[in-house]
């Protein structure tokens, strides 16, 4: 595999950012998402090892291309606690489920169900694309909001039931839709991302994170609740293909990001929350991140024979605003990965031009087609990935919290991308 090595000079590259009480440059705050206090900037380590062999393709040398975080004890208890509690909340919920729906009711509403399930883990899979999850987390969001989420509505309900004065059926099931609903069903999926910002900080450290998070949740939660929906469509009609049709048209076509956009709210506040770790702080934006949450739900629920009106001037503009934010999150996710990545390459890390091809999605592109001719393509992914990695651990540090745990976490990254970088130009 033709290389071309870059020898620095012996000793610690000059570094522009380097000295005692030097200004805040510039260029470190791309973006409003990684804004970074002047005290607590520090400039990258120097790389002060052997020559820096470069691995990207020769043609696009000195050119700039156009368009594992490492695991916590956390991750392996929310993975183990999580799935015993999903597996505790099947004998609550599958028995519910089977007494409203019946067991063609059941299975049908199950198979419908996986189709707008489908649109949101792919929505999920195209947002979480730049930085990806550990599958393990997103399991285990999946799984909350699909079981765990749904006992605990179904354990909390009866209390609103019982605080009910009234004794009309019709304000009765108002009261439900439009009071109990939000409150209940947003405070049982957000329980979920909150156990994931306490337990798996490392992986929930920014408002992508959160929007992945929760849509993943949110997800879970629409499926199960569309078991219940399309199988009782089928049981309790005299003509089940049309109630069915007309069920799963409004549910799986016109609203399936529903669920995923309120909980999505609480996710976003609270991703922002994570940039500045503080278990407080934490805590009070789960409490804050759900008030936007259960208000656009009950503007959901609240909709009544001026539906259809509703939903092409309200809920439409709400569903592509939520669009162009996260466009906008990852835009600046990028533009935040290429900063901090610039920082390692004056440090003597990367070459400008790789770092080019590790921050856009062109050249990432460009990079993994390269490495697959030569056979590299799966040692390419890992190095895209620490590289991605890097970046947030070096924001971390940049957010002046916990500076020498996640130095001592990037002093073993740097290590890495060495390794992986070998494995790639070799």
């Amino acid at each position: 595999m033709s290389m071309h090595p870059r020898h620095p000079a012996s000793g610690p590259p000059e570094d522009p950012f380097r000295g005692a009480g030097a200004p805040l440059p510039h260029e470190a705050n791309p973006s409003w998402m990684g804004h970074v206090q002047p005290e607590n900037y520090r400039p990258a380590p120097g790389h002060q090892g052997r020559p820096v062999d470069t691995v990207v393709p020769p043609q696009v040398q000195g050119t700039v291309v156009s368009a594992g975080r490492t695991r916590s004890g956390g991750l392996l208890g929310l993975t183990i606690g999580g799935s015993a509690l999903a597996f505790l909340s099947l004998f609550l919920v599958v028995p519910f489920l089977l007494s409203n729906t019946g067991p063609a009711g059941f299975l049908v509403g199950f198979l419908a169900s996986l189709i707008p399930l489908s649109v949101v883990l792919l929505a999920v899979y195209v947002i979480d694309k730049w930085e990806p999850e550990p599958k393990r987390l997103l399991y285990f969001a999946f799984t909350w909001g699909a079981a765990v989420s749904i006992a605990v509505t179904l354990l909390i309900q009866p209390f609103f039931v019982l605080g009910f004065q009234l004794s009309d059926g019709a304000d009765l099931q108002t009261y439900m839709a439009t009071v109990q609903a939000p409150i209940v069903e947003e405070f049982a999926k957000s329980l979920g991302l909150l156990l994931l910002l306490l337990l798996a900080r490392k992986h929930f450290d920014g408002p992508v994170d959160g929007v992945v998070f929760a849509f993943t949740i949110a997800g879970g939660f629409a499926f199960t609740e569309n078991i219940l929906y399309f199988g009782r469509a089928i049981a309790e009609s005299a003509d089940p293909a049309s109630n069915f049709a007309q069920v799963f048209f409004l549910r799986g076509v016109m609203s399936p990001f529903a669920h995923a956009i309120f909980t999505g709210t609480t996710g976003l506040i609270m991703g922002f929350a994570a940039r500045r770790w503080h278990a407080g702080a934490s805590v009070a934006a789960f409490f804050v991140g759900l008030l936007p949450a259960m208000f656009l739900h009950n503007r959901w629920n609240s909709m009544g024979q001026g539906f259809l009106v509703d939903y092409i001037l309200v809920q439409v503009p709400i569903f592509f605003l939520a669009v162009a934010g996260i466009i906008l999150l990852r835009v600046a996710e990028k533009r935040l990965t290429r900063q901090r990545l610039l920082e390692y390459s004056a440090a003597g890390w990367f070459t400008p031009a790789e770092v080019e091809l590790l921050a856009t999605l062109g050249g990432r592109r460009t990079a993994l087609n390269w490495a697959g001719s030569y056979g590299r393509k799966r040692q390419m992914k890992e190095f895209l990935k620490a590289a991605t990695q890097l970046a947030n651990t070096r924001q971390r540090i940049l957010s002046g919290r916990d500076v020498q745990l996640h130095q001592a976490e990037e002093r073993q990254q740097l290590q890495r991308i060495l390794a992986l970088r070998a494995a790639v130009a070799r």
